[in-house]
């Protein structure tokens, strides 16, 4: 049974949602003047050269413990989860809105679910199963204006977004899975300082760091906002995750799409040139509740 203190996990979680909201906004801005594997590339070198630090000055990491017995296969899959994560999360906001997106990646916690069941045990109630069917419905409903260009392919690119992102919500709900056993063992810092090491090394033969160079200074606030929203973000979703259940910092971060759309719709009502803007009518929106109350309600189906 792994130990719960709401008011420890819920500002956190919090945390973690506000800070994934603006995550894309922010991205698409940069995409502007970086390419997707270099901006990836940044976060975590930037992530691993200060949480290295930190951590590392205080000696409060202990890495070879994730490599010893039954951890090891643990660490490698939570590893490759949130690697592939990133890179499928901003190669598909290249092609795709920050809103749109954000709704997509809403899969992630409910497969974050799905998998606990599968391989944690927990149990599906018929509230659950409902939560499912919300978020099978909404889906469609909120690409109600594009789903003749999704069907048909008449947008390929657009189309192979929203391929990508369904893999960034796989390989998220992998890492979240497997981190959740990796911390009842393991301090939370070990396993991401790792990560950021890992991303830091894998992504740098093909990043290019030398084009931050020649970024505006807009593009440079952006960088920085991006490193410091992957430091505090996860270490605060790490430490959410150790104190509070699986289902209840799901619950909490179903509210990141609607975050994100009404930051966006702002956004782009003052400064139209800065992202584009998912088109919505009241259907997109009606179908975003329903993905987002879909997730909450198999989320927390067993509860109050």
């Amino acid at each position: 049974m792994y130990p719960s203190n709401w008011r420890v996990g819920l500002p956190l979680a919090l945390i973690t949602a506000f800070l994934w909201a603006l995550l894309p906004i922010a991205m698409k801005g940069l995409l502007a003047e970086m390419d997707s594997t270099t901006v990836t590339w940044y976060r975590f070198f930037g992530a691993a050269l200060f949480a290295g630090s930190y951590y590392g000055w205080g000696r409060k990491l202990d890495l070879p413990q994730l490599f010893r017995g039954r951890l090891l296969p643990f660490t490698l899959l939570a590893v490759a989860g949130l690697l592939g994560n990133y890179i499928s999360y901003a190669w598909g906001l290249n092609y795709v809105t920050a809103g749109a997106l954000q709704v997509l990646i809403q899969l992630a916690p409910l497969l974050l679910l799905i998998f606990s069941v599968i391989w944690l045990g927990e149990h599906f109630s018929p509230r659950q199963w409902l939560g499912v069917a919300m978020v099978t419905v909404g889906l469609p409903l909120f690409f109600n204006q594009r789903l003749q260009e999704l069907l048909s392919g008449s947008n390929p690119e657009y189309l192979l977004g929203v391929g990508l992102v369904f893999i960034a919500a796989t390989s998220w709900a992998i890492y979240g899975l497997f981190q959740k056993k990796i911390v009842a063992e393991s301090n939370p810092q070990n396993l991401l300082v790792l990560i950021y090491i890992a991303g830091s090394l894998c992504f740098l033969p093909v990043a290019k760091p030398a084009l931050a160079l020649s970024l505006s200074p807009l593009g440079w606030g952006l960088l920085l906002f991006l490193t410091a929203n992957t430091l505090i973000a996860y270490g605060a979703f790490a430490k959410a995750m150790a104190a509070w259940e699986a289902s209840r910092v799901s619950a909490v971060l179903a509210l990141v799409p609607l975050m994100t759309l009404a930051l966006s719709t702002l956004i782009g009502a003052l400064w139209p040139d800065y992202i584009e803007v998912e088109p919505m009518n009241w259907i997109s929106w009606l179908g975003a509740f329903a993905v987002v109350f879909g997730s909450l309600t198999a989320a927390i189906g067993r509860g109050r």
